[in-house]
Order: structure tokens, then C-alpha cells, then sequence
């Protein structure tokens, strides 16, 4: 049995302020092509389809565009809801697509639901389990309640009665974790505080495959067949390092796994770069990659510059941040705090002084300090 894994596709996802659709239709491309090269039996998709419950008109079109090809291609989707997605939006027609072979399970309704493919070494079982929380489970369950996300899969997997000495591959979108193992995390992940939505990897060591979605970095939990494969693109700047890809799995007789990495190319990759403002426009440096990667600059030079945002984007046209590293920048971004509790002692102009600083990467100088204080004090005679 061969199929390939995919998850959080977070169709519709703006990273400051750029729009990753065009991103998002070139990646599926490539996983159309992996489909009609390797000749998979199956496409999993391991939740986080769009990026938001309610996706944008164009979000919906990309993702109906995605739908459509596989539907074309001798290839079974077995999809399940992640924690960003709205559960009925995604089991809307799911009954008719099932002809298809499109198999979506977005709400959940009290059970696993169990699709069976077969090979020539006779049926894989997969057991779709769509995002849940451990107040959805509870009246559904023989009146067994659960108070934690641990205890609450448990009783979901007690309740399918799953025959482990078949081959059975399990789809799940939760936070797997194990003790003692520091999984990657990524910004651009929902994580609740504290890790209270953590689940025991040991509950679902039996499965010959687990298909996870939710974590954005490629890896496994503890061991190769518990696994995150990670979203296709680089969705937040901690991800620039991680290389992107779609997990190939073949299963052979009970107990035969290999586990293959496909690369997917971005359209943009994501990237950062450091350095005075002169040497980073210099031709010889900025035509040495593509200069229209999505960029986090971090500009080094102690002089003021004006308008480095304006300057730098006539040649890198995709910059998504500019930060600053110097002298200055440094002394003084450690002495103004931007928590919740030092905001509110702060005055308008301490407030404006670290606005100032955050846009600019140098400190106001005496006489833009002076022309400051007088707007404040002429706005407050005013009022």
C-alpha cells in the first residue's frame, strides 16, 4: 500500500500581510505531480485544510480546484479537520464525494470513522479522527467523560475496537507528544498554555501508521511510524530553517514500513538576511538568490537611515520584516518593555518613543524628541 501524507495546507493564510495562494496552488501542483508519478493508492490530508473557519471566496476556489484534480486521478483523499478548520464547512457533500473516493470527515459524530483499501497483501484500515476537544466527547461515549485531551482519545480508541493484528493507519490532528522528546513548534501554530492539550504518543504506538497533522515541522514522535509531515509551505519566520516536503509511505506485509521525504519547491522561499544596508543592495549580493523570497531583514548599520524600507524594497520587493541590530537598537530595546503591565505605566510619549524606535531601529534624537513633546502638550491644551 502507498500513499502519501500532507497536512496543514492552511488554505487562505496571509503572513504579514502577503497573500499565500499563489504559493499554496503551486505547491498543490506538485503534489498533483508526485500523484501521477508515483501512482499512490491514497492522499492523506491530516486536518488544517483552510486557515481560518469561515475561508475567503478565493480560498474556497483553490481548495475546489485541488478537489476536482484528485477526483480525476485513480487516487482515494482521506481528509480530516484540524483545529483551524470549521468541522461542518468540511463535511458539507461528503456523503456524495464518497463516490468519488473522497472520503472527508470533518465533525465528529462519537466514533472513528474507518475507510479499508485494499492491496495485495489484503485490507489497510484507516481510521480517520477529525480535531476534537474533550468537551465534544463527553454524552457521546456510553456517558464516559473525559477532563483531559490523554483521557478522552483513549476512550475514542477503546470505543472503535481496533484489531491491531491487521495493518491499520491512523489520520489525527492533536498535539502528540512523549516525555522527555522536545518537539519543533512553529509561531504560526495554535498552542494553548502550558501544553494542556498534549496527548500521550504511547496511545497510538500500535497503529503501523500514524498520519499526523497540527505540528508545522517534518518530524517523528518518539518513533518513525508516529509522524508530522509537516505543512508544505513556510508559514512564520521560526520556519525559515525547516525543509518543506510530502511524506511517501509504503506499507508491505504487517510490520514492513518505509518512509520516503519529497521535496516541494516554494514559490517563494523564505528566508532571512543580515547586513549594513549597502552591502545587501549591492548587486553582486542581492543577485545571488532570488530577491523575491519573502525576507525578514535585519539591518546592522549604526548611522540613521531614512526610509530603509522604501530603499530595501527596490530591490527585495517581498519583504515581510525589517528589524535592526546595533549598538543603539540593542541598549535600548532592553530597556523599554512591551508587556501588558509595562504599557500601562507607560506615558503617551515613553509609548510613542518605542513605536518610534520599533519603526525605525534608532532612538528619537533631542530635537525629534523636542518636536514630540510639544504635540503632546499642544494636544492636551487643546483637550
Amino acid at each position: 500500500m502507498k500513499f502519501l501524507h500532507l497536512s496543514d495546507l492552511h488554505i487562505g493564510k496571509i503572513v504579514n500581510g502577503f497573500s499565500m495562494l499563489a504559493d499554496q496552488k503551486h505547491v498543490f501542483a506538485q503534489v498533483t505531480g508526485y500523484i501521477s508519478s508515483l501512482k499512490p493508492d491514497a492522499l492523506i490530508i491530516a486536518g488544517d485544510v483552510y486557515d481560518r473557519a469561515i475561508p475567503g471566496v478565493e480560498a474556497v476556489r483553490v481548495f475546489d480546484d485541488f478537489l476536482t484534480e484528485l477526483a480525476a486521478m485513480d487516487v482515494a483523499l482521506l481528509l480530516i479537520s484540524g483545529n483551524h478548520d470549521s468541522p461542518e464547512r468540511l463535511n458539507y457533500a461528503s456523503r456524495l464525494l464518497k463516490d468519488k473516493r473522497l472520503y472527508l470527515y470533518g465533525a465528529f459524530d462519537g466514533a472513528i470513522h474507518k475507510v479499508s483499501l485494499a492491496d495485495e497483501y489484503g485490507l489497510v484500515n484507516f481510521w480517520l479522527l477529525p480535531f476534537i476537544k474533550p468537551i465534544a466527547v463527553r454524552g457521546m461515549l456510553a456517558e464516559q467523560e473525559s477532563e483531559s485531551y490523554d483521557e478522552m482519545i483513549k476512550l475514542v480508541l477503546a470505543a472503535a475496537n481496533i484489531d491491531y493484528s491487521e495493518r491499520n493507519v491512523l489520520i489525527s490532528h492533536q498535539f502528540y507528544s512523549k516525555a522527555g522528546l522536545n518537539l519543533e513548534r512553529s509561531d504560526s501554530e495554535l498552542n494553548p498554555i502550558g501544553g494542556l492539550d498534549a496527548v500521550d504518543a504511547g496511545l497510538i504506538g500500535s497503529f503501523d501508521y500514524a498520519a499526523l497533522g497540527h505540528l508545522h515541522g517534518r518530524q517523528s514522535v518518539g518513533e518513525e511510524h508516529i509522524r508530522y509531515c509537516g505543512s508544505p509551505l513556510k508559514y512564520s519566520f521560526s520556519e525559515w530553517r525547516q525543509q518543506k516536503s510530502i511524506t511517501f509511505v509504503e506499507l508491505g506485509i504487517k510490520g514492513q514500513l518505509t518512509l520516503s521525504l519529497l521535496p516541494l519547491a516554494p514559490l517563494h522561499d523564505m528566508r532571512e538576511i543580515k547586513g549594513g544596508i549597502d552591502i545587501l543592495m549591492n548587486e553582486e549580493i542581492s543577485g545571488a538568490t532570488d530577491n523575491e523570497d519573502y525576507l525578514r531583514i535585519i539591518l546592522t548599520d549604526e548611522e540613521e537611515i531614512v526610509d530603509p524600507l522604501g530603499k530595501l524594497r527596490s530591490v527585495y520587493p517581498n519583504i515581510m520584516s525589517l528589524g535592526f541590530e546595533n549598538s543603539r537598537a540593542g541598549i535600548d530595546a532592553d530597556t523599554i518593555k512591551t508587556d501588558c503591565e509595562t504599557v500601562e505605566k507607560l506615558s503617551p510619549f515613553e509609548l510613542f518613543a518605542e513605536f518610534f524606535l520599533d519603526m525605525q531601529g534608532t532612538p528619537m534624537n533631542a530635537e525629534q524628541m523636542g518636536i514630540v513633546r510639544k504635540a503632546f502638550e499642544r494636544k492636551v491644551d487643546e483637550e
